[in-house]
């Protein structure tokens, strides 16, 4: 953290106090630290307080232009490596999420390309508000990192979930955030995720047995990795991981489109997603009813996204995946040269541990260049990282050329 430079934003509550020892702390660890308040922030402790601690000016009117030569807002939000929001009230997560910049803080964040951590701290209830909520999810969807408030005693005298997280925690945080390695700075890469649902009627559909966990594993290290990652993903029920762009879809068709709409500007796309193959001919506008007999349903092919961007890709690095029941490497070969891939992820689906709706996998990765690497049984975290670091090592040896 050694001259690293943070900029802390502290907005009104009673954690506040919590702030000050968290400048302090991030100061003794070799940061550079400067400091704006909100009014609110003011009336708990001084400016004074912080800028004793931090060796620096705070910052507390947008409109206090102490140097000519400069704009205050513009300036600060420039000289940060880190932002951090801490404590972060409902109502500053609110004007956040909304681009209303009428203050000091808001009006630098607007303003701000490095990364943004938000620590809230509020009343147990404020919190689980739905307004509050969905402020937080449209700032995750912007890339805002949340640092997630602990349980205990509130000031309110409530005992729940809202307290600030703790300096020491926090200053930990950050000491990672600053040694870990963000080889994937620069790159922008797409991963598809999920299943697809083709509809049969208003309440019938084919899917599969796909739960997107190794794809939202794989979106969540690429973003800790320094990449910039979209996500298309089908219907699931994950957490969507912070810190990229998320586009849902349902249908192969609407993944296909979404897909192909994106592919032109990736460095890297990477397809885990389980489409179908197959859908419906004819949707039913109305519910089919039981009859006697036998129902045969037409169904027709749907488009192959990854052999279609096997077939545009101009500098892409193209990933696919593949799971199988039997003849793995014969298949997974097989569908490398058929797609114009660079690298085919596969596994047995079989293999206890490794099939679909498991929190681990134990894959095999098969290069264009005749090279296969396995990945023994670990958790999908872990095999998505190590999925990275060889698609990153592969486009440092230029192999995507």
């Amino acid at each position: 953290m050694m001259n690293k430079n943070i900029l802390l934003c502290v907005t009104g509550g009673i954690a506040v106090y919590k702030a000050v020892s968290l400048t302090s702390k991030l100061t003794q660890s070799g940061a550079n630290v400067k400091v704006i308040m909100t009014k609110s922030a003011q009336k708990f402790v001084t400016p004074l307080t912080f800028q004793a601690i931090s060796r620096n000016p705070v910052y507390t009117d947008t409109f206090d232009e102490k140097e000519p030569e400069s704009i205050a807002h513009i300036d600060v939000a420039d000289w940060a490596d880190l932002i951090i929001v801490a404590p972060a009230t409902a109502n500053t997560i609110g004007k956040l999420a909304n681009g209303i910049a009428d203050d000091m803080i808001s009006t630098t964040l607007l303003a701000a390309t490095a990364p943004v951590w938000v620590a809230p701290a509020m009343n147990v209830h404020m919190y689980d508000h739905p307004a509050v909520k969905r402020n937080i999810q449209t700032l995750a969807s912007f890339g805002y990192e949340f640092i997630e408030p602990s349980e205990g005693y509130l000031a309110c005298g409530y005992v729940g979930k809202g307290r600030l997280e703790e300096p020491e925690k926090i200053v930990e945080l950050v000491q990672h955030f600053f040694l870990e390695e963000k080889p994937l700075k620069g790159k922008r890469i797409l991963i598809t995720a999920g299943p697809t649902r083709e509809s049969v009627d208003p309440v019938r559909f084919f899917t599969n047995r796909s739960t997107g966990k190794m794809g939202y594993s794989l979106a969540k290290e690429a973003v800790k990795l320094g990449a910039t990652v979209t996500l298309v993903s089908g219907p699931v029920h994950i957490e969507p991981p912070t810190g990229l762009t998320m586009i849902n879809v349902t249908t192969a068709e609407e993944m296909y489109e979404a897909t192909l709409n994106s592919f032109e500007e990736q460095d890297v796309v990477i397809k885990t997603a389980a489409v179908a193959d197959y859908r419906p001919v004819d949707i039913s506008n109305n519910k089919m009813k039981k009859s006697e007999g036998e129902l045969t349903i037409n169904l027709e092919r749907t488009k192959d996204i990854l052999a279609t961007l096997g077939h545009k890709k101009t500098h892409q690095f193209l990933v696919g995946f593949a799971a199988e029941t039997d003849n793995v490497e014969q298949y997974a070969r097989e569908k490398l040269i058929r797609k114009n891939a660079d690298i085919i992820v596969a596994n047995n689906v079989l293999v206890e541990g490794a099939g679909f709706g498991t929190d681990t996998n134990e894959v095999v990765m098969y290069m264009k260049s005749g090279e296969s690497k396995p990945l023994p049984l670990q958790s999908k975290d872990s095999v998505a990282k190590n999925i990275l670091l060889e698609i990153n090592e592969r486009l440092k040896d230029g192999y995507d050329e």
